[in-house]
């Protein structure tokens, strides 16, 4: 337990230090990258809850953060805005405009409720139909998101959200989510589901309800990324469907992926390499374009090189870059080899 605290005191640092740096510079683009890069940490730390714990990939977790996104959009436009932004919403739902800040609560709840009653039967599988049935969950929420006029505007941008995410509140919010996850990994629950992970026999024949176990963390992951989606619409403050789907879900799974999936430190660690690379790669890819050499025609490079790094971490590392040990323990056994040593 000691070298849970350790990871969290070390990941909360490197949080903070991220906050504090970027204002430190002062410079606005800076700002929204570090505020972008903690709320993607809030996501993926979400997804490792369930895909660390397990070893289920879940592809519907994006679909959750759409969710959260649009429940903290509807609660919080200003009514006199909603019949622009939302000409189709529900008459009871127009007078209704709360605190963002309780919207972002209720959006990870919400996104929890649903989660608790549509994946319950799902926890039974595993390989490769879990993974197509989180899938299709993932087009189902996206489907209901692109076609549900007025709860979403449909397939057109919604407008209007207070624009609350700032880095300060990116920065608490990404802490706190990483706390609960080394929580829940080192809850009873967090060790059954991983024993059941490494052996799905031995870990039933041990008396654990697997699919309970499962069940249990999604809804714990649904409600992070419902928070998650909240923030970001928050951030963002206008959005279409289209932003909960294909391009985000491979983001934010290559994040946790090359970073780690078993670890919390592997997502944290896994977030910040991809958002500098990533950013990296789009400030290059547009000036390629901007040149004569690149004509306008250089499309698709950071998708590119970001799918063959995840190749390539899992050729050269299969589990990532932190694939067992939290920087916690890591730091730890180094402590006392140094004194051994000495």
């Amino acid at each position: 337990m000691k070298h849970s605290y350790l990871t969290a005191l070390v990941l909360i640092a490197v949080i903070a230090a991220i906050a504090i740096g970027s204002q430190l510079i002062g410079i606005r683009l800076y700002d929204r990258i570090a505020t972008n890069l903690l709320i993607s940490l809030v996501l993926v730390v979400g997804l490792q809850t369930f895909m660390g714990n397990s070893g289920l990939l879940s592809f519907a977790h994006i679909g959750f953060m759409g969710l959260g996104a649009y429940t903290s959009a509807v609660l919080t436009i200003p009514a006199q805005m909603k019949g622009m932004a939302l000409p189709d919403l529900y008459d009871f739902m127009k007078v209704v405009e709360i605190s963002p800040l309780l919207a972002m609560l209720a959006a990870g709840v919400l996104a929890a409720v649903v989660a608790a009653v549509v994946a319950y039967p799902l926890m039974r599988l595993s390989d490769a139909a879990s993974v197509i049935t989180s899938f299709a969950l993932l087009v189902v929420l996206y489907t209901v998101m692109n076609n549900w006029s007025a709860f979403t505007n449909g397939p057109r941008t919604l407008f209007g959200l207070p624009k609350t995410t700032d880095l300060p509140i990116a920065a608490i919010v990404a802490a706190v989510v990483v706390v609960v996850a080394l929580l829940f990994k080192e809850s009873r629950t967090g060790k059954l589901l991983r024993a059941s992970r490494e052996d799905e026999v031995a870990a039933a024949a041990l008396g654990a309800n697997i699919p309970h176990l499962r069940w249990r963390a999604f809804i714990l992951a649904a409600f992070i990324a419902g928070i998650g989606g909240a923030l970001w619409g928050h951030f963002i403050t206008s959005f279409a469907p289209k932003a909960f789907y294909l391009k985000e879900t491979f983001l934010i799974i290559t994040m946790l992926v090359i970073g780690g999936a078993n670890t919390v430190t592997g997502a944290v660690a896994g977030t910040i390499l991809i958002t500098f690379a990533y950013e990296g790669l789009r400030g290059t890819e547009g000036a390629l374009n901007a040149t004569a050499i690149g004509a306008g025609q250089v499309v698709g490079l950071t998708e590119i090189v970001l799918a063959l790094a995840m190749i390539a971490v899992m050729i050269v590392k299969p589990g990532g870059l932190f694939p067992n040990r939290e920087i916690g323990h890591i730091l730890t056994r180094a402590r006392r080899k140094k004194e051994t040593v000495a």
